[in-house]
């Protein structure tokens, strides 16, 4: 049975931040919302949560494309290779906001996924909740959006729903009212040139 919290973005319960913290460090997997739609999420730096997420999305984790939701830029660069002054400015454009940027991966990320994994997704969110796990957990979660089998409607957007669906799948589920129904937009910057890969929630104008 999943633990649900229910929290207000505009008026953040610390106590439930703090207990949605400890369910990670101790290896959850946790619904979250995002600044674009609802997601599975766990700590990075905790094998069973990832390998339970696999498992969920019915992927190999050498093979799966999940993301790190990180607290701000200054993290980036401790989980990829140094990256040039353009993709920097591309960065500060783009984030805090609804935009997954492709990256190459720094050493550490291989270990993480147990994988030769060269390149790593990165979010930064625009979401006042997800911010406040991030800045009490200290480090980076590992994410993947939350499909949804219907086949007119990709994402599940309604809070009530998923809790329906998954609360017997998860360990915990945060309610911050309905979500977003287009997923992040997508830019890869593993090479000289950005390359757009998706268009969603965020603009392409950050590219020029």
């Amino acid at each position: 049975m999943s633990t649900y919290f229910e929290i207000q973005t505009d008026n953040i319960d610390k106590r439930s931040i703090e207990q949605v913290v400890e369910l990670l460090r101790n290896g959850s997997v946790i619904i979250i919302p995002t600044d674009t739609v609802y997601a599975y999420a766990c700590d990075i730096y905790s094998p069973q949560a990832i390998d339970k997420i696999s498992k969920l999305k019915q992927t190999k984790i050498e093979k799966a494309n999940f993301s790190f939701l990180m607290p701000g830029i200054d993290m980036i660069s401790h989980f990829t290779k140094p990256f040039s002054r353009p993709v920097f400015k591309l960065l500060k454009r783009a984030l805090p906001g609804p935009y997954t940027i492709i990256l190459n991966a720094g050493s550490e990320v291989p270990q993480i996924f147990r994988s030769k994994k060269k390149s790593i997704g990165i979010r930064i969110p625009d979401h006042a909740v997800v911010q406040a796990i991030l800045d009490r957990l200290g480090n980076p979660l590992m994410v993947t959006s939350l499909k949804n089998e219907d086949e007119i409607v990709e994402y599940m957007s309604d809070p009530s729903e998923i809790f329906e669906v998954y609360e017997s799948k998860v360990d915990g589920i945060i309610n911050c009212g309905y979500g977003g129904n287009v997923p992040s937009t997508i830019i890869d910057c593993s090479s000289d040139e950005p390359i757009l890969l998706r268009e969603g929630a965020g603009s392409t104008d950050v590219l020029q």
